[in-house]
């Protein structure tokens, strides 16, 4: 069993933004009954924040776990100032946040809490060390950082030990390998892959729902789909070869790093599916193939909106 950290998660954590209506209308009652089956099939590791659903995905978590958290692991998240709000919003504290998350939850204590986006008006030291004084209180268990560059892990690091870094990373989304893959294994802090399944784009999911937030990104815009989809035909002809779905290779890959990936999916279906990648070893010439096919840098497409991309690292430039 994979470590983050002191925690010990099983291979493959589950993602729970997609249960708040983020890609559509979502059904709670069908949401439980996947958070179940995921347990049942053996996921330990359950994400979730506070701004997916404005707190309803923490409330719903915590609902669908109430009887069921021995030995599970439940990370959440926090920003400072919500919806992006800028430096005339007063900023939420950590410890604040905090509190409020395990009223959601339903619990006593959170394995792992992450500062979701670094504010560019709040030092990442101040955020992490407030969070540091709660993990000595008994509140949570370890601190983690979302989307933080490698310079900012170094000095969150150093004001207070992280246990995690959550980023994106897929076969579509390579620019952590550069700076922080390296930073993060130097220092030993586990790596946390959201979006794995490049907001199922390679798991050959389309944007049907009209509420679908997908709509607003750039990648999902037809000429970027048009040309990504050229890329995902690699997949799409490794599955074929070993007999297997895209989804499962595209997952096989990321496992392959070495990293935690946190799919997440509504539908038990997929669930089943995205578990059994776990007994997917892809060759060398599968995962060589696969890389040629989606080198650092060259998806269509932005990964974020503008507004939402000024609050992640820039890519950097491939080493």
């Amino acid at each position: 069993m994979p470590s983050i950290g002191k925690l010990e998660v099983s291979r493959q954590g589950f993602g729970a933004m997609g249960l708040s209506h983020t890609y559509g209308q979502a059904d709670d009652a069908r949401s439980i009954a996947t958070l179940h089956r995921a347990i049942s099939l053996g996921v330990t590791f359950f994400d979730t924040a506070t701004g997916y659903g404005a707190g309803h995905n923490e409330e719903l978590l915590g609902k669908a776990l109430a009887d069921r958290g021995d030995g599970l692991i439940i990370a959440s998240k926090f920003v400072h100032r919500p919806n992006g709000g800028g430096a005339a919003v007063a900023p939420i504290k950590a410890r604040d946040a905090v509190e409020a998350s395990l009223t959601r939850l339903g619990l006593d204590h959170i394995d792992l809490y992450y500062l979701h986006r670094v504010d560019p008006d709040i030092l990442i030291e101040d955020s992490v060390g407030e969070l540091g004084r709660l993990v000595d209180e008994g509140k949570i268990g370890g601190v983690g950082v979302s989307e933080a560059s490698a310079d900012g892990v170094r000095r969150a690091h150093a004001t207070y030990p992280l246990t995690a870094l959550q980023s994106e990373y897929s076969l579509w989304t390579r620019d952590v390998e550069v700076e922080i893959l390296p930073t993060v294994r130097e220092l030993g802090i586990g790596f946390v892959a959201y979006s794995p399944l490049g907001r199922g784009f390679l798991a050959g999911a389309e944007v049907s729902d009209p509420d679908d937030r997908r709509r607003q990104h750039p990648r999902f815009q037809p000429d970027a789909v048009a040309a990504n989809s050229l890329r995902r035909a690699t997949i799409e002809q490794v599955a074929k070869r070993v007999g297997a779905s895209v989804a499962q290779v595209s997952l096989a890959w990321v496992l392959s790093k070495g990293v935690v990936p946190i799919p997440g999916t509504r539908h038990i279906e997929h669930l089943e599916s995205n578990w059994a990648a776990n007994h997917l070893e892809l060759d060398a010439d599968s995962l060589d193939a696969l890389e040629a096919a989606f080198p650092r840098g060259a998806t269509a497409g932005a990964r974020y909106p503008a507004e939402a991309l000024k609050l992640v690292p820039a890519e950097p430039v491939a080493a």
